[in-house]
């Protein structure tokens, strides 16, 4: 039975469940919740309809659940634009970095190296999920605020040896928000004859990713950032040729991704219990992707965001951690004021009450913190978040002296920029 008659047109937007938020939510454990919006990287604010989409007791071996997962696989995998018919999408219980580590432990084999390209975080991340594996990696380290050189990654491969047949590398680094280049960092992999994973959590359904490219193998992200469904399903986007060729090869049970592939194209159900309302919420959010204008409407709407709140935080005399060339619309990372009343916890707070979340800083040598532009946002909401950061400041005392120093003028700010064109 077709999927629409089942759960409703649209993948599930048609269930009518919309329902109006609360102000406050009192649950059975006595925990006092209320609605904030989350400027942060991931979880992030969603839609109404696509949280309503999950509240659905769905039966993981029902036929309208396979046909659900067979939709929002090829929603995925037709994300990825040119090229797209040569990759299957393999769905995955867990975070984005359980995906990550599935790839890993995939498509690199056991006795092999693994190259890690890093500038950030979550480069760490996956260096540190091949030296768990067992895998022998090499670490190139650039530095944080600013992309990477391939240039220099082209001189690190040249003196590798042929065991290190994959490298890998974080699209977006979200400790920062720096945006490394992709194709000219593939075309050295190329040229090396090895592979590469990609790391997309934070850029897959916003910004273009050259899957064309024959030095592409995997794509890895997962359901919440950009795509703004709820987390807890990761996916890795593979070459078909691949998958056949990792087949036996991964050491781990559950994240094997040629066996995970393997199973569903045979049975149509996932090997384990699958996150059923997370798929359900996840189908939803694809056809709120698709309604926007797919790729090139969403990263519209995070470019406004980001520019609105860059206007802004510049405004309030805040310094932003990277130069503009290379920040990607996806997080901010931001220098806090250099006053002696500054305390990120006290300023959390003070954001806070205001309504919404911010993060704190990846960065080790150097205090920032980090405002994300992307999730069920807009400009508006954005302008929204600088006044509240502006009113944090002042009741710190933090503003400094030739800052803005009232939500009046905060406001009259953005405002004659939105008039202007500028950052809107």
């Amino acid at each position: 039975m077709a999927i629409a008659s089942q759960l409703g047109p649209s993948a599930l937007a048609g269930l009518g469940l919309a329902a109006t938020a609360s102000d406050r939510i009192q649950t059975a454990t006595g925990f006092d919740l209320e609605p904030l919006v989350l400027l942060t990287p991931g979880p992030l604010t969603t839609s109404e309809r696509t949280r309503a989409a999950a509240t659905f007791d769905l039966g993981s071996w029902d036929a309208p659940f396979a046909a659900l997962t067979a939709d929002v696989c090829a929603r995925l995998t037709a994300i990825l634009g040119q090229g797209a018919e040569s990759y299957a999408c393999v769905p995955l219980q867990g975070s984005g970095t359980f995906a990550v580590e599935a790839a890993v432990r995939t498509f690199v084999p056991p006795k092999a190296g693994l190259v890690v390209v890093s500038n950030g975080a979550y480069g760490e991340r996956i260096a540190a999920i091949g030296r768990a594996a067992g895998r022998t990696v090499a670490l190139f380290r650039g530095a944080w605020d600013e992309p990477v050189d391939p240039g220099a990654i082209h001189s690190l491969l040249t003196d590798l040896p042929s065991v290190y047949g994959h490298v890998a590398v974080v699209h977006c680094e979200t400790s920062t928000g720096v945006l490394n280049r992709l194709e000219p960092i593939a075309d050295v992999v190329r040229q090396s004859r090895r592979q590469l994973l990609v790391d997309a959590m934070s850029t897959f359904g916003a910004i273009d990713i050259p899957a064309w490219h024959p030095a592409v193998t995997a794509v890895v992200a997962a359901s919440g950032k950009c795509l703004e469904g709820l987390p807890g399903m990761g996916f890795v986007l593979a070459r078909r040729q691949a998958l056949a060729d990792a087949s036996g090869q991964c050491d781990s049970l559950s994240l094997d991704l040629a066996d995970q592939h393997a199973y569903l194209e045979r049975t149509g159900q996932w090997r384990f219990t699958p996150p059923v309302q997370v798929v359900a919420a996840l189908a939803q959010a694809l056809a709120e992707h698709a309604a926007e204008g797919g790729r090139a409407g969403r990263l519209a709407r995070y470019q406004a965001n980001s520019d609105v709140l860059a206007a802004g935080l510049a405004d309030l005399g805040l310094r932003p951690y990277l130069p503009a060339d290379c920040q990607a619309p996806i997080i901010h990372t931001v220098y806090p004021p250099d006053h002696p009343a500054w305390d990120f916890e006290r300023f959390y707070q003070q954001v806070r009450q205001r309504g919404f979340v911010i993060y704190p800083g990846k960065l080790t040598e150097v205090e920032t913190f980090r405002v994300g532009c992307i999730g069920q946002i807009d400009a508006a909401v954005m302008r929204r978040a600088v006044t509240a950061i502006s009113q944090a400041l002042s009741a710190m005392g933090c503003l400094t002296a030739n800052a803005l120093t009232s939500e009046d003028a905060a406001d009259a700010s953005l405002a004659d920029r939105a008039t202007a064109g500028i950052g809107v």
